[in-house]
Protein backbone atom coordinates (compact mmCIF):
# COMPACT_ATOMS: atom_id res chain seq x y z
CA UNK A 1 0.00 0.00 0.00
CA UNK A 2 1.17 3.61 -0.43
CA UNK A 3 3.62 4.56 2.27
CA UNK A 4 2.01 7.88 3.15
CA UNK A 5 -1.27 6.08 3.91
CA UNK A 6 0.28 3.56 6.28
CA UNK A 7 0.02 3.95 10.00
CA UNK A 8 3.24 4.43 11.93
CA UNK A 9 3.78 2.40 15.08
CA UNK A 10 6.57 2.55 17.62
CA UNK A 11 8.15 -0.73 18.65
CA UNK A 12 7.82 -0.38 22.43
CA UNK A 13 8.67 -3.98 23.19
CA UNK A 14 11.09 -5.97 20.99
CA UNK A 15 9.23 -9.15 21.90
CA UNK A 16 5.91 -7.88 20.60
CA UNK A 17 4.43 -7.17 17.20
CA UNK A 18 3.28 -3.68 16.26
CA UNK A 19 -0.19 -4.61 17.50
CA UNK A 20 1.11 -5.62 20.94
CA UNK A 21 0.88 -9.39 20.49
CA UNK A 22 3.77 -11.46 21.77
CA UNK A 23 5.77 -12.97 18.91
CA UNK A 24 6.19 -16.75 19.02
CA UNK A 25 9.73 -17.75 19.99
CA UNK A 26 10.09 -19.61 16.69
CA UNK A 27 9.39 -16.44 14.69
CA UNK A 28 11.87 -14.36 16.67
CA UNK A 29 14.58 -16.92 15.92
CA UNK A 30 14.14 -16.86 12.16
CA UNK A 31 17.28 -15.97 10.22
CA UNK A 32 17.48 -12.78 8.10
CA UNK A 33 17.27 -14.99 5.01
CA UNK A 34 14.04 -16.63 6.16
CA UNK A 35 12.48 -13.27 6.99
CA UNK A 36 13.51 -11.98 3.56
CA UNK A 37 11.89 -14.97 1.87
CA UNK A 38 8.71 -14.31 3.84
CA UNK A 39 8.74 -10.64 2.74
CA UNK A 40 9.23 -11.62 -0.91
CA UNK A 41 6.31 -14.07 -0.58
CA UNK A 42 4.10 -11.37 0.93
CA UNK A 43 4.79 -8.98 -1.94
CA UNK A 44 4.18 -11.73 -4.51
CA UNK A 45 0.85 -12.46 -2.81
CA UNK A 46 -0.12 -8.77 -2.91
CA UNK A 47 0.63 -8.67 -6.66
CA UNK A 48 -1.23 -11.92 -7.38
CA UNK A 49 -4.56 -11.89 -9.30
CA UNK A 50 -6.53 -12.07 -6.04
CA UNK A 51 -4.16 -9.77 -4.17
CA UNK A 52 -4.29 -6.06 -3.36
CA UNK A 53 -5.79 -3.84 -6.11
CA UNK A 54 -3.41 -0.96 -5.30
CA UNK A 55 -0.28 -3.13 -5.37
CA UNK A 56 -1.38 -4.75 -8.63
CA UNK A 57 -1.77 -1.33 -10.31
CA UNK A 58 1.77 -0.16 -9.54
CA UNK A 59 4.57 0.11 -12.09
CA UNK A 60 8.25 1.04 -11.85
CA UNK A 61 7.27 4.58 -12.86
CA UNK A 62 4.47 4.97 -10.33
CA UNK A 63 6.73 3.77 -7.49
CA UNK A 64 9.54 6.24 -8.16
CA UNK A 65 8.17 8.84 -5.73
CA UNK A 66 7.87 6.29 -2.93
CA UNK A 67 11.44 5.12 -3.42
CA UNK A 68 12.73 8.67 -2.96
CA UNK A 69 10.37 9.38 -0.05
CA UNK A 70 11.43 6.25 1.81
CA UNK A 71 15.12 7.08 1.41
CA UNK A 72 14.55 10.51 2.97
CA UNK A 73 12.43 9.01 5.76
CA UNK A 74 15.33 6.67 6.58
CA UNK A 75 17.62 9.70 6.91
CA UNK A 76 15.09 11.48 9.13
CA UNK A 77 14.77 8.42 11.36
CA UNK A 78 18.56 8.08 11.54
CA UNK A 79 18.82 11.65 12.81
CA UNK A 80 16.02 11.11 15.35
CA UNK A 81 18.08 8.67 17.42
CA UNK A 82 15.04 6.37 17.64
CA UNK A 83 16.35 2.91 16.72
CA UNK A 84 12.87 1.38 16.44
CA UNK A 85 11.90 4.10 13.96
CA UNK A 86 15.21 3.70 12.11
CA UNK A 87 14.67 -0.05 11.74
CA UNK A 88 11.07 0.47 10.60
CA UNK A 89 11.99 3.00 7.91
CA UNK A 90 14.83 0.82 6.60
CA UNK A 91 12.26 -1.96 6.29
CA UNK A 92 10.05 0.36 4.23
CA UNK A 93 13.00 1.13 1.96
CA UNK A 94 13.79 -2.57 1.61
CA UNK A 95 10.19 -3.17 0.58
CA UNK A 96 10.69 -0.85 -2.40
CA UNK A 97 13.54 -3.07 -3.65
CA UNK A 98 11.37 -6.16 -3.24
CA UNK A 99 8.43 -4.42 -4.95
CA UNK A 100 10.45 -3.39 -8.03
CA UNK A 101 12.03 -6.85 -8.22
CA UNK A 102 8.61 -8.52 -8.10
CA UNK A 103 7.36 -6.39 -10.99
CA UNK A 104 10.48 -7.24 -13.02
CA UNK A 105 10.09 -10.93 -12.18
CA UNK A 106 6.50 -10.95 -13.43
CA UNK A 107 7.73 -9.50 -16.72
CA UNK A 108 10.45 -12.16 -17.00
CA UNK A 109 13.32 -9.64 -16.78
CA UNK A 110 15.08 -10.47 -13.49
CA UNK A 111 14.34 -11.72 -9.99
CA UNK A 112 15.17 -10.46 -6.52
CA UNK A 113 17.69 -13.32 -6.26
CA UNK A 114 19.58 -11.81 -9.21
CA UNK A 115 19.52 -8.40 -7.53
CA UNK A 116 21.13 -9.87 -4.42
CA UNK A 117 23.61 -11.92 -6.43
CA UNK A 118 24.71 -8.85 -8.39
CA UNK A 119 25.50 -6.78 -5.30
CA UNK A 120 27.08 -9.79 -3.54
CA UNK A 121 29.46 -10.43 -6.45
CA UNK A 122 30.16 -6.71 -6.90
CA UNK A 123 31.17 -6.26 -3.24
CA UNK A 124 33.61 -9.16 -3.45
CA UNK A 125 34.97 -8.00 -6.81
CA UNK A 126 35.52 -4.43 -5.59
CA UNK A 127 37.22 -5.43 -2.34
CA UNK A 128 40.26 -7.39 -3.59
CA UNK A 129 42.19 -6.14 -0.54
CA UNK A 130 39.79 -8.22 1.61
CA UNK A 131 38.81 -11.15 -0.62
CA UNK A 132 41.88 -11.29 -2.86
CA UNK A 133 45.63 -10.75 -2.92
CA UNK A 134 45.61 -6.95 -3.33
CA UNK A 135 46.57 -4.80 -0.35
CA UNK A 136 45.39 -1.27 0.47
CA UNK A 137 47.25 0.81 3.05
CA UNK A 138 44.40 3.24 3.75
CA UNK A 139 40.85 4.22 2.76
CA UNK A 140 42.12 6.65 0.10
CA UNK A 141 43.83 3.78 -1.70
CA UNK A 142 40.68 1.68 -1.32
CA UNK A 143 38.68 4.40 -3.10
CA UNK A 144 41.26 4.72 -5.90
CA UNK A 145 41.18 0.96 -6.43
CA UNK A 146 37.38 1.04 -6.35
CA UNK A 147 37.25 3.61 -9.15
CA UNK A 148 39.79 1.66 -11.20
CA UNK A 149 37.79 -1.55 -10.83
CA UNK A 150 34.59 0.28 -11.80
CA UNK A 151 36.31 1.65 -14.93
CA UNK A 152 37.47 -1.85 -15.86
CA UNK A 153 33.93 -3.16 -15.36
CA UNK A 154 32.54 -0.48 -17.67
CA UNK A 155 35.07 -1.32 -20.36
CA UNK A 156 34.28 -5.00 -19.99
CA UNK A 157 30.52 -4.39 -20.20
CA UNK A 158 30.95 -2.20 -23.28
CA UNK A 159 33.11 -4.85 -24.94
CA UNK A 160 30.66 -7.65 -24.19
CA UNK A 161 27.76 -5.61 -25.53
CA UNK A 162 25.98 -5.71 -22.18
CA UNK A 163 23.93 -2.50 -22.17
CA UNK A 164 23.50 -0.45 -19.05
CA UNK A 165 20.37 1.64 -18.50
CA UNK A 166 20.85 5.10 -19.94
CA UNK A 167 24.38 4.39 -21.16
CA UNK A 168 25.62 6.19 -24.23
CA UNK A 169 28.15 3.79 -25.70
CA UNK A 170 29.08 6.19 -28.48
CA UNK A 171 30.91 8.32 -25.91
CA UNK A 172 34.42 7.62 -24.68
CA UNK A 173 34.65 6.13 -21.17
CA UNK A 174 35.05 8.69 -18.43
CA UNK A 175 35.90 8.60 -14.74
CA UNK A 176 32.62 10.43 -14.22
CA UNK A 177 30.59 7.60 -15.74
CA UNK A 178 28.18 6.15 -13.23
CA UNK A 179 27.02 9.46 -11.77
CA UNK A 180 23.29 9.39 -12.41
CA UNK A 181 21.63 12.45 -13.94
CA UNK A 182 18.50 11.44 -12.02
CA UNK A 183 20.12 12.47 -8.73
CA UNK A 184 19.08 15.72 -7.06
CA UNK A 185 21.38 18.47 -8.36
CA UNK A 186 23.30 18.84 -5.10
CA UNK A 187 24.01 15.12 -4.88
CA UNK A 188 24.98 14.95 -8.55
CA UNK A 189 27.50 17.79 -8.05
CA UNK A 190 28.74 16.12 -4.88
CA UNK A 191 29.34 12.83 -6.70
CA UNK A 192 31.01 14.48 -9.71
CA UNK A 193 33.50 16.45 -7.61
CA UNK A 194 34.14 13.47 -5.35
CA UNK A 195 35.05 11.27 -8.31
CA UNK A 196 37.37 13.97 -9.66
CA UNK A 197 38.98 14.42 -6.25
CA UNK A 198 39.78 10.70 -6.00
CA UNK A 199 42.35 11.04 -8.79
CA UNK A 200 43.83 14.21 -7.32
CA UNK A 201 41.81 16.88 -9.16
CA UNK A 202 40.94 18.87 -6.07
CA UNK A 203 41.65 22.04 -4.12
CA UNK A 204 44.61 22.29 -1.77
CA UNK A 205 42.43 23.60 1.05
CA UNK A 206 38.97 24.95 1.80
CA UNK A 207 40.23 28.50 1.36
CA UNK A 208 40.65 27.92 -2.37
CA UNK A 209 37.03 26.82 -2.72
CA UNK A 210 35.82 29.81 -0.69
CA UNK A 211 37.80 32.13 -2.99
CA UNK A 212 36.13 30.40 -5.94
CA UNK A 213 32.73 31.08 -4.39
CA UNK A 214 33.66 34.75 -3.98
CA UNK A 215 34.76 34.85 -7.62
CA UNK A 216 31.48 33.28 -8.74
CA UNK A 217 29.56 35.76 -6.57
CA UNK A 218 31.22 38.68 -8.35
CA UNK A 219 30.43 37.13 -11.74
CA UNK A 220 26.81 36.75 -10.67
CA UNK A 221 26.70 40.43 -9.67
CA UNK A 222 28.03 41.35 -13.12
CA UNK A 223 25.39 39.16 -14.79
CA UNK A 224 22.66 40.82 -12.72
CA UNK A 225 23.65 44.20 -14.14
CA UNK A 226 23.15 42.92 -17.69
CA UNK A 227 19.66 41.61 -16.98
CA UNK A 228 20.43 38.56 -19.16
CA UNK A 229 18.38 35.82 -17.47
CA UNK A 230 20.28 32.97 -19.11
CA UNK A 231 23.60 34.40 -17.96
CA UNK A 232 22.21 34.96 -14.46
CA UNK A 233 21.08 31.33 -14.30
CA UNK A 234 24.48 30.14 -15.52
CA UNK A 235 26.42 32.18 -12.95
CA UNK A 236 24.05 31.20 -10.15
CA UNK A 237 24.58 27.57 -11.12
CA UNK A 238 28.35 28.07 -10.96
CA UNK A 239 28.00 29.56 -7.46
CA UNK A 240 25.82 26.69 -6.26
CA UNK A 241 28.23 24.17 -7.77
CA UNK A 242 31.12 25.81 -5.90
CA UNK A 243 29.09 25.64 -2.67
CA UNK A 244 28.45 21.93 -3.23
CA UNK A 245 32.17 21.43 -3.89
CA UNK A 246 32.98 23.20 -0.61
CA UNK A 247 30.55 20.91 1.25
CA UNK A 248 32.24 17.86 -0.25
CA UNK A 249 35.69 19.23 0.62
CA UNK A 250 34.54 19.76 4.21
CA UNK A 251 33.24 16.16 4.31
CA UNK A 252 29.64 17.35 4.62
CA UNK A 253 26.75 16.05 2.52
CA UNK A 254 25.30 19.18 0.84
CA UNK A 255 21.82 17.70 0.61
CA UNK A 256 21.70 17.01 4.35
CA UNK A 257 23.28 20.39 5.14
CA UNK A 258 20.63 22.14 3.06
CA UNK A 259 17.88 20.03 4.62
CA UNK A 260 19.07 21.16 8.06
CA UNK A 261 19.15 24.78 6.90
CA UNK A 262 15.60 24.37 5.55
CA UNK A 263 14.45 22.99 8.91
CA UNK A 264 16.14 25.87 10.72
CA UNK A 265 14.42 28.46 8.52
CA UNK A 266 11.07 26.72 8.91
CA UNK A 267 11.43 26.63 12.69
CA UNK A 268 12.33 30.32 12.93
CA UNK A 269 9.53 31.34 10.56
CA UNK A 270 6.96 29.49 12.67
CA UNK A 271 8.28 31.22 15.79
CA UNK A 272 7.83 34.59 14.07
CA UNK A 273 4.28 33.70 13.10
CA UNK A 274 3.49 32.81 16.70
CA UNK A 275 5.08 36.04 17.96
CA UNK A 276 2.89 38.03 15.59
CA UNK A 277 -0.26 36.18 16.67
CA UNK A 278 0.63 36.81 20.31
CA UNK A 279 0.34 40.52 19.49
CA UNK A 280 -3.02 39.99 17.80
CA UNK A 281 -1.70 40.29 14.24
CA UNK A 282 -0.76 38.08 11.31
CA UNK A 283 2.91 37.95 10.34
CA UNK A 284 2.08 38.58 6.68
CA UNK A 285 0.56 41.95 7.61
CA UNK A 286 3.66 43.29 9.40
CA UNK A 287 5.91 45.94 7.82
CA UNK A 288 9.31 44.70 6.62
CA UNK A 289 11.19 46.40 9.50
CA UNK A 290 9.09 44.58 12.10
CA UNK A 291 9.51 41.29 10.28
CA UNK A 292 13.30 41.74 10.57
CA UNK A 293 12.95 42.48 14.29
CA UNK A 294 10.88 39.31 14.76
CA UNK A 295 13.48 37.33 12.81
CA UNK A 296 16.22 38.48 15.19
CA UNK A 297 13.99 37.67 18.17
CA UNK A 298 13.29 34.20 16.74
CA UNK A 299 17.03 33.58 16.30
CA UNK A 300 17.63 34.60 19.92
CA UNK A 301 14.79 32.38 21.15
CA UNK A 302 16.21 29.48 19.15
CA UNK A 303 19.69 30.09 20.59
CA UNK A 304 18.34 30.24 24.15
CA UNK A 305 16.46 26.97 23.58
CA UNK A 306 19.58 25.24 22.25
CA UNK A 307 21.59 26.51 25.22
CA UNK A 308 19.02 25.12 27.66
CA UNK A 309 19.10 21.75 25.88
CA UNK A 310 22.90 21.59 26.05
CA UNK A 311 22.89 22.60 29.72
CA UNK A 312 20.29 19.96 30.47
CA UNK A 313 22.33 17.29 28.71
CA UNK A 314 25.44 18.25 30.66
CA UNK A 315 23.49 18.14 33.93
CA UNK A 316 22.25 14.64 33.20
CA UNK A 317 25.81 13.48 32.62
Amino acid sequence: MPTRAKQKHKAKNPGKTRHGKVQPAKQKQLSPGKWFEKLVAVQARLRAPNGCPWDREQTHQSLRTYLIEEAYEVLEALDSGNDAKFAEEMGDLLLQIVFHSQIASEEGRFTVAEVIREIHDKMIRRHPHVFGETRAKDSAEVLRNWEQIKAEERRSNAGSGAPKAGAEHSKEASLLDGVSRALPATLEGFQLTRKAARIGFDWEDAGGVIEKMQEETEELKTALKTGDQRKIEEELGDLLFAAVNLARFLKTDPEIALKNANAKFSGRFRIMEKMARDTGREFKDLPREEMEAFWNAAKKAEGDSNLRERSGAQTKK
